[in-house]
């Protein structure tokens, strides 16, 4: 989780760079709040973010927004299957009907940014186990696949659970939105994101996430953002990181605020999650 808190009125512009999880960003803004672009669609408010969405820019005079990250398997128990279509973003409301507006204003309510990480847990908690959980062989798929940073061949994940290729990537696809093959693929290209965003050259990430070479790099990251590699080192968007939200970022003022959970929060987080 992580908490932002934009102190001057100044509308923001944000490439989104794609992550191995489903995102939650909950608009606690009065006025004019979140707006987003992902396909050509315009969107307002808070909003689900499924794995790999494309070109997607989020911005406007935010004043406040809590970004939550899940990881597929947990996000599966908390809003379903559905909403983890590979492209896919939808608003909140959309998901958890009136809960939504329920969620946001308890949210918006509490004194301080770790009285809403509580009390962030404590929704997510209640979500937790209401829709179907994902099966026991795609979430230890999911999980070697994140360990290995993608580079865990489908034949390889097929074995260590006993299915077959083809089942194992029908099953994955219809659970987590994706194939394992493109899962590969996402979590290569977030351990190569997270290297160019520490200051690691093109070419020496290339080799240590597993490229063929820095053109295939270059491909890769073009085609899960639309950026070059040195515009996604830049980005933003790794907002729970140690080397997110710089102040020195263009498109989000020095005067902004950055917060994420405490220890203890965050490990109530983490033992909430299946």
């Amino acid at each position: 989780m992580a908490g932002f808190r934009q102190r001057v009125p100044a509308p923001v512009d944000i490439a989104m760079v794609a992550h191995p999880s489903v995102t939650l960003l909950v608009d606690l803004s009065e006025g004019e709040g979140l707006v987003y672009d992902a396909h050509g669609r315009h969107g307002r408010g808070s909003v689900v973010v499924g794995l790999h969405p494309g070109e997607l820019r989020a911005g406007g005079r935010v004043g406040e927004c809590l970004q939550i990250r899940l990881e597929p398997v947990a996000a599966a128990a908390v809003f379903g299957a559905s909403t983890q279509l590979s492209g896919s973003v939808v608003p909140l409301e959309d998901v958890w009907g009136p809960g939504a507006g329920r969620a946001e204003g308890r949210l918006r309510a509490a004194a301080s940014w770790d009285e809403r990480f509580a009390i962030a847990v404590d929704i997510l908690g209640r979500w937790l186990g209401t829709r179907p959980p994902v099966a026991p062989e795609v979430a230890h798929a999911w999980r070697l696949t994140l360990t290995g940073r993608g580079r865990v061949r489908v034949e390889r994940l097929a074995e260590e659970v006993g299915w077959s290729r083809k089942r194992l990537s029908a099953r994955f696809r219809s659970q987590l939105g994706i194939t394992p093959k493109h899962a590969a693929r996402l979590v290569r290209f977030d351990h190569a994101a997270h290297l160019l965003a520490a200051g690691h050259a093109a070419a020496g990430v290339a080799t240590e996430s597993g490229y063929v070479d820095q053109s295939h790099l270059h491909r890769e990251v073009k085609a899960f953002t639309g950026l070059t590699p040195a515009a996604v080192a830049a980005a933003p968007w790794l907002a729970i990181d140690d080397v997110a939200w710089p102040a020195s970022s263009p498109v989000w003022p020095a005067s902004s605020q950055a917060r994420k959970p405490p220890a203890a929060i965050a490990g109530a987080r983490r033992t909430s999650s299946p």
